[in-house]
């Protein structure tokens, strides 16, 4: 049977299996990337091009279910509203062999190194995995676009790397204008090692050097990426900040990175040997890579989902973070923030629709949710709490005011931690040990400031400009919608808080 007759036939027999399938529609994002339909999860390829913000991603065209993996496709203007496009990369099939088209990167080649531009126009160029699931095997390939990034076409000389593995994957690729050639750094999952290749054509690899095993070793490594920073702002003090996506017995999504020095060919992690430094301090945020932008390093990466199934779609993005590095008196510490760009599109949003109150009286507790104003679960919340006066303080939201379940996010000045707790809604849907989540956060002269960006499903906590964040996934019963904000003193105050309603995006 050919192979276009044998997706079709795919295809038809997942539509009919899915019309029975009820649809959770109330649990979409509003302003977090979700396919239209099926599965999602590694972000791919992310990059900027004449103004557009382009997102590929693992995908399954055909079912709710991880398989048939393909690169889905969306552009945006403002990484926030997104237009859907065809599948940039569909899986190949034939009589002998399967070939997915697993996680990697897109970069335009324009010095076409590669050969593959046409009229003097540069070509984009994916390096990515090619899975092949019947022989138990992965090598790195590419493909390239002349078409603005709408479709590929494979390179015949693939695969460009071989090293006859199961698990070998994830290449990330950039120019290093220092020593004049691409890049790649890409995984060695089950030996725990970043592997470094250079190319002056994308198209012939040598083998740079290795890096690890070091840091957390219990469970694979996968979707490493390098990228240059300034420490505390500074142009003339970069250090290079790698990450690594690895699970295991910290939660299925766990992130760790380390700082440390690249000079095109080695890196130098400065964190001691068997130091962990970890990026999400949730239980869902994985697999994350970044936009390489001018002046700025964006992440975006996987909420992973969790037990609760959702239909017709499954799998959703985070909201795109910028990077940066801070000294610290641990040494230079990573911080997260949302986007310069979303926030940008948030403050204009939130001028028709938003409750904006400095030195709010709370009392022991205050709603802020009322029917047909933020009740819908879709909001973005910026707080700044004196804990110094007031001990505890924090919000409970996708509360049920007849059950009295809630998720509660907050900062305990005793343990000195951000945390989110889902204790009392979220049972049976998750291990156990993520119903509370913390992280450590200090609280310099007793402030705190925390954003919270609650999305229908999806919880993204940043304490104190991105220096802890903690990223989960919450689904709400019908009617568990009340948002208020609470504080462990009977006359609490909030020096500053600011809600934006999210659902007119």
């Amino acid at each position: 049977m050919k192979k276009k007759a044998v997706i079709f036939l795919s295809a038809m027999l997942c539509a009919l299996c899915s019309l029975a399938q009820p649809t959770t529609e109330q649990w979409r994002p509003a302003y977090h990337f979700t396919a239209p339909r099926n599965w999602l999860n590694d972000p791919n390829g992310p990059i900027l091009i004449d103004g557009v913000y382009h997102l590929y991603y693992q995908h399954n065209p055909f079912e709710n279910k991880w398989g048939h993996m393909s690169w889905g496709h969306a552009t945006s203007k403002d990484l926030l509203r997104w237009k859907h496009l065809p599948v940039a990369m569909p899986e190949e099939v034939s009589a002998d062999t399967t070939t997915w088209m697993f996680s990697g990167s897109v970069v335009s080649d324009s010095k076409n190194t590669s050969g593959f531009g046409r009229n003097g126009k540069a070509p984009l160029v994916a390096i990515y995995t090619a899975d092949q699931p019947k022989q138990q095997k992965e090598t790195q390939a590419l493909a390239y676009s002349n078409d603005g990034g709408l479709s590929f076409e494979q390179f015949k000389g693939n695969p460009v790397i071989d090293l006859n593995l199961k698990d070998f994957r994830d290449p990330n690729v950039f120019w290093h204008e220092q020593s004049g050639r691409w890049v790649m750094a890409v995984a060695l999952p089950a030996v725990h090692k970043v592997r470094f290749y250079g190319s002056a054509d994308l198209k012939k690899w040598e083998l740079l050097s290795d890096f690890g095993p070091t840091g957390y070793t219990k469970h694979v490594w996968e979707c490493p990426f390098i990228v240059p920073l300034p420490v505390d702002g500074d142009p003339k003090r970069i250090k290079w900040l790698m990450m690594v996506s690895s699970g295991g017995d910290r939660g299925p999504a766990f992130m760790q990175y380390f700082v440390g020095d690249f000079d095109g060919k080695t890196f130098k992690s400065d964190q001691p040997e068997g130091g962990v430094l970890t990026v999400d301090h949730g239980d869902t945020f994985y697999a994350a890579i970044p936009y390489r932008l001018p002046g700025r390093q964006t992440l975006i990466g996987w909420l992973m989902p969790g037990k609760t199934e959702t239909f017709p779609w499954r799998g959703q993005m985070s909201i795109p973070r910028d990077l940066g590095l801070v000294s610290t008196a641990e040494g230079t510490r990573l911080v997260q923030r949302p986007s310069q760009v979303v926030s940008a599109v948030v403050d204009r949003l939130g001028k028709g629709n938003m409750l904006l109150y400095r030195s709010l009286s709370i009392g022991k507790r205050k709603v802020l949710s009322a029917p047909g104003r933020f009740d819908q679960n879709c909001w973005w919340l910026d707080l700044e709490l004196d804990i110094k006066r007031f001990g505890k303080q924090g919000i409970r939201l996708a509360a049920d005011t007849i059950k009295g379940s809630f998720v509660e996010v907050g900062y305990d000045p005793v343990s000195q931690q951000l945390y989110v707790d889902c204790t009392s809604s979220e049972k049976g849907r998750r291990e156990e040990r993520n119903l509370l989540q913390t992280a450590p956060l200090a609280a310099p002269d007793g402030k705190v400031k925390i954003s919270v960006l609650f999305d229908r499903s999806s919880l993204e906590v940043f304490g104190n400009d991105g220096r802890a964040v903690i990223s989960t996934l919450v689904f709400p019963a019908t009617g568990a919608n009340a948002l208020s904000v609470f504080s462990a003193h009977a006359a609490g105050v909030v020096p500053r808080l600011r809600l934006v309603n999210m659902t007119g995006l």
